[in-house]
């Protein structure tokens, strides 16, 4: 298939000219090398059930499941790729080197598809049928194997993944007519929904990704000391967690939110480039995204002296108890809302305590709550978004899903319904968990929650 952006990059205006004896030359004498091993690619037990599932809910319908395609970042740099979430899960394929790639689900009889994978190739070190060299290789700025690495061959690629191979070629540039999940919501939808329960080795993944997110937080303590000296410590404390998160996986599985003070009250804050007071706090919102690519997605609201004024552990008890209340509403066949709701009555019932609200009855305590308590976790942060409603926000709770609880507060700094004094006040906790037959179990039990655990650990770090 041509790729007119390859062209272009082959024919960039610095390149320097190759002669025909270099061409020649170029392709002489390699010796034969083995792919690397690729810890990425889950059991071929995996992938095949996962496909099967899908099959059942369209029989005799091709379905068409792109990888996605490179976007330019800056002339002729790309962003960093990640493939299609649901490609991923169907393939078990995870690396950069699958931009462009087309899972295809030819159907092969009433109730069955034959799945067949359209990739780019190695590309040959060897003349071409013509008389000519194949350059990619060696000039390819794109997809060249000595610009961006070894990929596989098509037989390699079948051993990898246990699915039919082709060159992407075949696909004549454009893709097939079928169902393709960007402009068919109810493929979209089923590609969601079939995600929502995980396997062992997706609860293994996720578990994982906790883990290693667990440590990059200590990492984050540690430097408190480092961050606090610096003209832009949300950053430094950024570039520390993405440091782990590079080392132990594929990276973040989100943009980090480092907000101190005021920054905290915005729910996405990611420009992460002021300095840090000590006399604040720090919400510190980030996970790491596995080799394989599940997330995790944790939130921890830090006091940057170490120890909570009176009126910042106010704020963080209030949310830690309607955290505790949420967690206690997991149970399999609740529906997906009651821990929502379970956090939110204490929220409210907390800021009429305060005197902030009249009453706890009504909907008012969203002006300083803003958004849900929690979401589904999995290959996104924010899995399974296109499911229905029936099947996600008013469907009920299963063992084997994986969600976050994490309600908030957020006090605006400008609020004039709020006391001075917890104006710019803003705190979420946030945790992952696994659904069990008896509940729920909280897999990022290795952070502390309450507020004294979090100065103890705090302390602890920062000694040590």
């Amino acid at each position: 298939m041509t790729d007119s952006t390859a062209d272009r990059r082959r024919t960039r205006s610095h390149d320097l000219s190759v002669s025909t004896d270099l061409a020649r030359f170029m392709t002489e004498r390699w010796e034969p090398t083995p792919l690397p091993q690729d810890s990425r690619v889950p059991a071929h037990a995996v992938t095949p059930a996962r496909r099967a599932r899908l099959s059942a809910r369209f029989p005799g319908e091709r379905l068409v499941i792109p990888a996605g395609e490179l976007k330019v970042r800056s002339n002729d740099v790309d962003h960093r790729f990640r493939p299609y979430s649901a490609y991923a899960w169907l393939t078990g394929l995870t690396g950069e080197d699958q931009a462009g790639h087309v899972l295809v689900m030819e159907p092969s009889g009433p109730h069955a598809h034959e799945a067949v994978l359209y990739i780019r190739p190695r590309s040959p070190r060897t003349a071409n049928a013509d008389g000519g060299w194949d350059d990619a290789f060696y000039r390819d700025a794109r997809y060249g194997e000595f610009w961006v690495g070894r990929r596989p061959d098509l037989g390699e690629a079948e051993r990898l993944t246990g699915i039919r191979c082709a060159h992407l070629d075949e696909l004549g540039g454009t893709l097939p007519p079928g169902r393709v999940p960007a402009a068919d919501p109810e493929l979209a939808a089923a590609l969601s929904e079939l995600r929502l329960v995980k396997d062992a080795w997706e609860v293994e993944q996720l578990q994982l990704a906790v883990d290693h997110t667990t440590t990059g937080f200590e990492d984050v303590v540690r430097a408190l000391p480092q961050a606090l000296a610096h003209p832009r410590g949300e950053r430094w404390i950024e570039g520390v967690f993405g440091l782990r998160a590079r080392a132990e996986g594929n990276g973040l599985g989100y943009e980090t939110i480092a907000a101190s003070g005021a920054h905290a009250c915005v729910l996405h804050w990611t420009r992460n480039d002021s300095p840090l007071d000590r006399d604040e706090l720090l919400l510190f919102d980030a996970g790491v995204e596995t080799d394989t690519l599940y997330t995790a997605d944790i939130t921890r609201t830090l006091p940057l002296s170490g120890r909570f004024s009176p009126v910042q552990r106010q704020a963080y008890d209030l949310v830690f108890a309607a955290q505790e209340a949420g967690i206690a509403a997991l149970r399999p066949g609740a529906r997906f809302r009651d821990f929502h709701e379970a956090a939110m009555r204490v929220i409210a019932e907390g800021l009429a305590e305060w005197g902030v609200l009249k009453n706890a009855e009504g909907d008012l305590h969203r002006r300083y709550t803003l958004c849900a308590s929690g979401h589904m976790l999995g290959l996104d942060v924010h899995d399974c978004a296109q499911a229905r409603a029936e099947a996600y926000m008013d469907g009920v709770l299963e063992e084997g899903q994986v969600l976050t609880v994490e309600p908030g507060l957020y006090l605006q700094p400008d609020d004039l319904t709020l006391p001075p004094e917890l104006r710019g006040i803003g705190v979420r906790i946030e945790d992952d968990l696994v659904m069990t037959a008896e509940g729920a179990r909280l897999m990022s039990a290795g952070l502390p929650r309450t507020a004294d655990a979090v100065e103890e650990w705090m302390g602890g770090l920062l000694e040590g």
